[in-house]
């Protein structure tokens, strides 16, 4: 008896979602509770467990499609049965195994590898993006010696253009497999294209930063801060801050802290515009940039004012984490009256961040150079990095939004203020 597979809840007025990808594939063994499907919605994916043990079924919709809340996607057969069990091995003068005839052990028999991983009917890796499989048939490479760094350990076309560059150059590359046409003349003109849906999440990001730019009156100020004090008890405590308390002492911290102390001199910064009335909160929730596989998300750090520099920098680590792992929750993403991108972890120089609707302000952070700067009447050479502040000008005024930045400039320059809190 097959059992119905169903979009469960996921979250507070969200009705519908995008199947992402498939998990398990017909035909394979599922255990109670095993993942089988991953859904995307507006902020994050959702993986849809399975109900039962059993064996997977058909599925219902395809990746792309749009699902309803409670909408049937697939089924379990044979639920609550134990998976069949593996057949004898051949004998030694059996003919070897269809996967094995074409190119040695399949994939599943590699250690490392899971089930999903295993080929096709068609011979294909079942697991693997489009753009994954072109780029194993173009550079050559074995997808079952590489280990992914995606999500679940899958493999993404940075993995693979990764290990056809640490192959040895005698090495011969293994022939293509047969492509069509088509694809052939794309490759040898070196003109490729590539179609890929858009995921819901960038649909949604796109959405909202056009809606930012068409609502708020977006300006944006520049100030720039010395680094020297921040990196200088980074590289005294940061040793003993691990110790203690179990988590890298890095920069986000101190930024957090500095931005939370001149959000109660600059309450503007931290308020938010509904309708006619102006918001003004008398808490710092800091919504903190984080990059995932599908994009950027914000996770909020809660009373971020009442934590401390240990505290800021567990719960950025956490979500960074989980982030990458595709884990955040619905609600660590709602809220927030202010916001911080750091871009310098990329290489940022400068930029113009955009506000994140319906705060009013963003700060960015980006990369440390060394420059000469005029310090009490000499040429000297210190660590400095651009600050940008983006701001809503209905509601903040240039002298706030400079006064901000002078703000978290003297906070940053001389920590000992974070400390005492002035």
């Amino acid at each position: 008896m097959a059992t119905e597979v169903t979009v469960p809840v996921l979250g507070e007025s969200i009705t519908e979602a995008t199947l992402g990808e498939w998990l398990k594939q017909p035909g394979d063994p599922v255990k109670a509770d095993e993942p089988i499907a991953s859904l995307e919605t507006d902020k994050v994916s959702v993986e849809v467990p399975s109900p039962v043990a059993g064996v997977m079924g058909e599925h219902a919709v395809k990746v792309g499609d749009t699902v309803q809340v409670g909408a049937m996607i697939a089924t379990i057969d044979g639920a609550g049965a134990a998976p069949a069990p593996s057949p004898a091995p051949a004998p030694a003068t059996a003919a070897p195994a269809p996967a094995a005839q074409e190119g040695g052990a399949g994939y599943g028999d590699q250690p490392g590898t899971s089930a999903s991983d295993a080929p096709a009917a068609d011979g294909s890796p079942a697991a693997l993006s489009p753009s994954v499989r072109r780029a194993v048939l173009e550079h050559g490479v074995d997808p079952s010696t590489v280990k992914g760094s995606g999500k679940d350990g899958r493999l993404t076309k940075e993995d693979v253009t990764a290990a056809a560059s640490a192959k040895p150059a005698a090495a011969p590359a293994p022939a293509p497999a047969p492509q069509p046409a088509s694809v052939a003349a794309a490759a040898s003109t070196g003109r490729a294209e590539e179609r890929v849906r858009m995921t819901r999440l960038r649909q949604t990001i796109a959405k909202r930063l056009k809606e930012a730019q068409n609502t708020a009156a977006m300006l944006t100020t520049f100030n720039d801060v010395d680094m020297t004090a921040v990196i200088a008890a980074r590289a005294k405590y940061k040793d003993l801050f691990e110790k203690k308390h179990g988590v890298r002492l890095g920069f986000m911290g101190f930024f957090v802290k500095a931005a939370c102390m001149a959000l109660k001199d600059i309450p503007s910064v931290n308020a938010s515009i509904d309708g006619d009335d102006i918001v003004y909160h008398d808490y710092a929730d800091i919504s903190v940039a984080v990059s995932s596989p599908g994009g950027l998300v914000v996770p909020v750090i809660r009373d971020a004012d009442q934590m401390s520099v240990a505290t800021v920098e567990r719960t950025i680590g956490d979500f960074g984490k989980r982030a990458k792992d595709g884990t955040l929750k619905m609600d660590e993403m709602k809220g927030g009256t202010f916001t911080i991108s750091n871009g310098g972890v990329f290489g940022s120089l400068m930029s113009t961040p955009i506000i994140n609707p319906p705060q009013s302000a963003v700060l960015g952070l980006h990369r440390i150079d060394e420059r000469p700067v005029v310090v009490d009447g000499q040429i000297v050479i210190r660590p400095m990095m651009y600050l940008a502040l983006s701001y809503d000008h209905r509601l903040i005024d240039g002298r706030e939004a400079v006064t901000f930045l002078v703000a978290l400039k003297n906070a940053i320059e001389d920590p000992t203020r974070i400390l005492i809190d002035l």
